[in-house]
């Protein structure tokens, strides 16, 4: 009779291979390797097209945010250039700050991984070789593409007139593919992509045979790698800027104060942090006396925090005052539509939430003005509040004996309107533009009926018996409302805030449309100050550069509003 060990024998006498390949690739391991090739499938069409229109234009924009030169996508390098047109030496604390982040954050990542393998008693040190080689790979990747795409985009302005041939643009593709440059970047990417692979699967191998269930923690020591690499770049960048800043200004016999303003600024900033992680660690002392000394200490903290940075306003007046008007009409429009819209849109929804008649009715009708076309109803709008004398708003207000407004023209303040002061109010205390308040009354008037909706859905989610228990409990309505709702509803709260900022923050059609010239720009918030770079004087490094900005404020907005918020968030 045949044993176990005599077919091994045989086989291997016959097919010495394949035995050798079975010790390697169990069949348990075959399974898991298809498994994990069908996921990947499936994923990679998703991979491609994120990659392709979402963060392929994020990087083409920053690479194109170092580039000067009008009506040229591919202009001469400026390095920090556009961003210090725009926010001046801020742009170097800015560049220091970013890849101050990028480090911390890699820390913080490779912290997490030492926290799992004291937690799991893991071997996760070998995995940070295929990581990082992987890591690696994608960014000699991204140097590839920066590489080759100017020489692509170089193409129509070589092959004008008669040279604009088939034939001509397929040469001019095949040399711009085969400089030695491209070249050496796409094969030094395919091959450490290759060895991160490779390494991969050998890594996973000899962890499968200590444990049944190994942790993998390739994606943290990839994530860490690529943020390394990207500190180390942004701040060789930064740190080479401000060096070339110094030489030429040292050629012009002029004087900077760079490093000055970059450690006094960033100084100010850490004292902040700082107060604030004292502010936040009062809580949590058992004696009265270390509250004190806590909430003491945040306080001398954020006043020292404060007196550092200001150097701001020095700074702020040497940017491009376009750009910090922008940002002030964009703050303006933020805080004077968000809480408005959100509050009008939870009272409605709780009016609506009652059993009364038209309820279905009164529903679509607060939902119209978010489906409308937003270049239609911005149109009446402009109609509505123009600054005519026999306009439907200024003839309503005649009706009450009050004076014609100017509206969508007016760019005086409303503060400074309504005290019926001077011109010589300062522009930061008189408030938004009357402009810009109807271009706000708008904008409510749209999100509310949306807010509205979204507010219907989570009261539904909410089980009724909470509220039977609670009167019988004894709580009134206004108990009831903010003791069950109130706390039920905060997902969905949290939820709305967060999609309301970061869409003012981005808002721009309606804005276009109701803007008009004799508001002097005092309408016109940051996205519409960054299409007229673009459109207008055609500035494409400038523009993009001003985009980058804006996403850089909207990201930092969204952390802050998410480390508040969803601290108060309740989820059942």
């Amino acid at each position: 009779m045949e044993t176990p060990l005599t077919s091994q024998k045989s086989i291997a006498a016959t097919q010495p291979g394949l035995l050798s390949r079975r010790r390697w690739l169990s069949g348990r391991q075959i399974r898991r390797l298809r498994e994990a090739g069908l996921a990947y499938a499936f994923l990679i069409p998703s991979i491609v097209i994120i990659g392709l229109f979402g963060l392929f234009p994020l990087a083409f924009a920053v690479y194109e945010s170092t580039l000067r030169g009008l009506n040229k996508v591919v202009g001469t390098p400026d390095g920090l250039g556009n961003y210090f047109k725009a926010i001046d030496n801020l742009a170097y604390v800015l560049g220091f700050w970013i890849a101050a982040a990028f480090a911390v954050f890699a820390v913080r990542g490779v912290w997490g991984v030492l926290q799992e393998k004291r937690a799991y008693d893991s071997r996760p040190w070998p995995w940070l070789v295929p990581g990082g080689l992987v890591a690696v790979s994608v960014a000699i990747f991204t140097r590839f593409v920066f590489l080759l795409l100017p020489e692509l985009l170089l193409i129509p302005t070589k092959l004008r007139g008669a040279a604009n041939t088939p034939e001509n643009f397929a040469a001019a593709v095949k040399d711009a593919w085969l400089l030695s440059v491209v070249q050496q970047s796409f094969w030094a990417s395919v091959l450490l992509l290759l060895a991160g692979a490779i390494a991969a699967i050998v890594v996973n191998r000899a962890a499968t045979r200590r444990r049944a269930l190994p942790r993998i923690y390739f994606g943290q020591f990839f994530s860490a790698t690529l943020l390394s690499i990207g500190a180390v770049v942004l701040g060789w960048f930064t740190w080479d800027q401000v060096n070339l800043a110094y030489a030429t200004a040292l050629e012009a016999g002029e004087g900077l104060d760079i490093w000055s303003q970059v450690v006094t600024i960033s100084a100010g900033f850490l004292l902040l942090l700082a107060a604030w992680w004292l502010w936040e660690s009062a809580d949590e002392q058992a004696s009265n006396m270390g509250l004190v000394f806590r909430l003491g200490g945040a306080a001398m903290l954020m006043v020292g925090g404060w007196v550092l940075i200001g150097e701001l306003p020095r700074v702020v007046a040497s940017g491009d005052k376009n750009w910090w008007q922008g940002l002030r009409a964009t703050v303006y429009y933020v805080i004077g539509t968000v809480p408005i819209q959100l509050g009008v849109s939870l009272v409605l929804s709780v009016l609506l939430f009652q059993k009364i008649r038209g309820q279905s009715f009164f529903r679509m009708v607060y939902f119209l003005p978010y489906i409308a076309p937003f270049v239609g109803t911005a149109a009446v709008f402009r109609i509505l509040f123009s600054g005519k004398p026999n306009a439907p708003v200024n003839s309503l207000l005649a009706l009450f004996g009050f004076n014609s407004l100017a509206w969508l023209n007016e760019p005086n303040g409303i503060f400074r309107i309504l005290a019926n002061v001077d011109q010589s109010v300062s522009m930061a205390i008189s408030g938004p533009s009357l402009a810009l308040v109807v271009i706000m009354i708008y904008g409510i008037w749209t999100f509310v009926g949306f807010d509205t909706v979204v507010f219907l859905a989570g009261l539904g989610s909410i089980p009724k018996e909470l509220y039977e228990v609670a009167a019988i409990d004894g709580a009134g309505t206004w108990a009831q409302f903010r003791h069950v709702t109130l706390p039920l509803l905060s997902p969905t709260l949290y939820f709305l805030s967060l999609y309301a900022v970061i869409g003012t923050f981005k808002a721009f059609n309606h804005i276009y449309v109701l803007r008009q010239g004799a508001a002097l720009g005092t309408a016109d918030t940051a996205s519409i100050v960054i299409f007229q770079a673009f459109k207008r004087d055609t500035r494409y490094g400038y523009a993009s550069a001003l985009a980058i900005l804006l996403l850089i404020i909207i990201l930092g907005v969204t952390a802050i509003n998410n480390r508040i918020a969803s601290r108060r968030v309740f989820y059942g």
